[in-house]
């Protein structure tokens, strides 16, 4: 009973789930149509907007393109109208131009009317001259050529002898005047400049305060001035200048070491001949050190490499020397500038001119005790520390005095020329270079026949020009030794003065 009742439980309950499964799967496929009719009226949505979209873009491009092709069609149309207008003005050139050529073609047959009338006029001409040759070759008894010959070797032989004449007085005259004139060149020189460069590479001034001072540098009879001289070089002169005292010595970094020295006995106090000694000698080591300092910051600063140290050296101790008043590091440090300017413009090596422009005035502060010129003394320097040939001759050869054998050479010559003529550079009052400049050109123009006059190179060169008419090629050599003769009689100078007379004859005409 009890499983007939179960059995029947479950059968009412398959029953029941069979119709609940079935309702459920009526209501899923009615659910299931309705999406797809939903989804079909979105797409359906969807697409007509989408038509709609492209409907509007495509009418947007299109009136973007007519706009487009309006623009290019009304440039077109004004590229056209200059095309027209040029059209038109070649047409009119081509017109004036046809003109034209008629013109000279008219102009052409008129000259060679003109052309034909010369040379039969010239036909004639000739005609006449050799009639009258053959007349002229009949009364002399020879041709023109003979005569010609003639003729020439006549005035060759007189002109011969004269020049021989001429030559052969010169230089008899030369004989007895040349020793004579050169000792007299040579004492005006020593005149003019011995006094002031001897005072300017030879003395140091040294200030002090008071005369006191003075007794206490000499010392107890003299022993503190012997032991300062003794151990630095240099000749100290104590004399009545007030608050100051003389250091003389030819060499300039001896009067260095004097005069810093001297700086420190005096702020110390303490003078005596053993503390003398100690200063000296620290004070010579502190020079070394800042000479090779200074080579060593000059080379940086220039961007100059490989240099011996001997070489840096010699560079540093131009910082205390002068030429002229002008400092010769300075110098050295501009002539090395000029020397590489110019050398990049004229598309050479820059580094090796700027090295040589540093380098070209080492003979100056050498220790070397030589009577050599101090060109070649600096070239023995850098040939004996390895610097390269054209180095070595630009150094030796900057004074001219050894052939020139590279292109480098000549620029040192001209940068140390420009560094030294620079108005400014050398010791030399404004004033008075001025007035030595007018001085030099009035001297020109107070001759004849003188119609302008230039000082140029800083007053080493005056060019003088001379009227065509009035003086004759002859008379400017007369001319220029009398300028020369009179500047050197009445003008004090530096070096010598180059006189250029220019004569020219112009001929000037205008095309029109």
């Amino acid at each position: 009973m009890l499983t007939t009742i179960i059995i029947t439980a479950i059968i009412s309950a398959a029953v029941a789930l069979g119709g609940y499964l079935f309702v459920r799967n009526v209501i899923l496929k009615k659910k299931k149509e309705q999406i797809i009719i939903d989804a079909e009226k979105e797409g359906e949505a969807i697409k007509k907007e989408k038509i709609f979209q492209a409907k509007e873009k495509f009418l947007q491009l299109k009136s973007e393109h007519e706009a487009f092709i309006n623009e290019r069609n009304a440039q077109v149309q004004q590229y056209e109208n200059k095309v027209k207008q040029k059209e038109l003005v070649l047409n009119q050139q081509n017109s004036e131009l046809g003109r034209k050529q008629k013109e000279v073609d008219s102009i052409r047959e008129n000259l060679k009317n003109q052309l034909d009338i010369v040379n039969r006029k010239s036909e004639e001409y000739d005609k006449f001259k050799n009639e009258a040759i053959t007349k002229l070759e009949e009364v002399a008894g020879m041709t023109a050529a003979e005569a010609k010959n003639q003729l020439i070797e006549s005035m060759r032989a007189e002109a011969k002898t004269e020049a021989m004449s001429y030559i052969s007085d010169v230089m008899d005259e030369a004989r007895l005047t040349a020793s004579k004139e050169a000792k007299r060149i040579v004492i005006n020189t020593i005149q003019r400049t011995a006094p002031e460069t001897a005072i300017e590479n030879a003395v140091t001034v040294f200030n002090i305060e008071s005369d006191e001072i003075k007794g206490r540098i000499i010392g107890r009879e003299g022993r503190n001035i012997r032991a300062l001289e003794a151990a630095t070089g240099v000749e100290i002169v104590v004399d009545d200048t007030p608050e100051a005292i003389l250091l003389s010595a030819f060499d300039p970094v001896r009067r260095e070491v004097a005069r810093l020295a001297l700086h420190q006995l005096v702020t110390d106090g303490r003078i005596h001949p053993a503390r003398i000694e100690e200063v000296v000698a620290k004070v010579q080591k502190q020079l070394e050190e800042e000479i090779m300092e200074t080579g060593k910051r000059t080379c940086i600063d220039l961007g100059i490499h490989g240099l011996h140290v001997e070489l840096i050296r010699l560079i540093g101790r131009m910082k205390y020397r002068s030429s002229y008043g002008q400092n010769l590091l300075q110098h050295s440090r501009e002539v090395a500038n000029i020397c590489a300017t110019m050398a990049a413009e004229l598309g050479l090596n820059a580094k090796i001119a700027k090295r040589a422009g540093l380098l070209h005035d080492i003979g100056k502060v050498s220790d070397e005790d030589t009577e050599l010129p101090h060109a070649l003394l600096g070239m023995r320097i850098a040939e004996r520390y390895k610097e390269k040939p054209e180095i070595c001759n630009a150094i030796g050869s900057h004074h001219e005095e050894m052939e020139m054998k590279s292109l480098i050479a000549p620029l040192v010559m001209g940068g140390d020329a420009i560094s030294g003529a620079r108005p400014g550079a050398r010791r030399e009052v404004i004033e008075s270079y001025i007035k030595r400049l007018k001085d030099m050109e009035g001297i020109a123009l107070s001759h004849p026949g003188v119609t302008k006059t230039y000082a140029i190179q800083a007053g080493r060169e005056l060019r003088v020009i001379v009227g065509a008419e009035e003086v004759s090629d002859q008379q400017c050599e007369v001319l220029s030794a009398d300028i020369a003769r009179k500047i050197q009689e009445e003008m004090v100078y530096p070096g010598q003065i180059k006189i250029t007379v220019i004569r020219e004859t112009r001929s000037v005409a205008f095309a029109k």
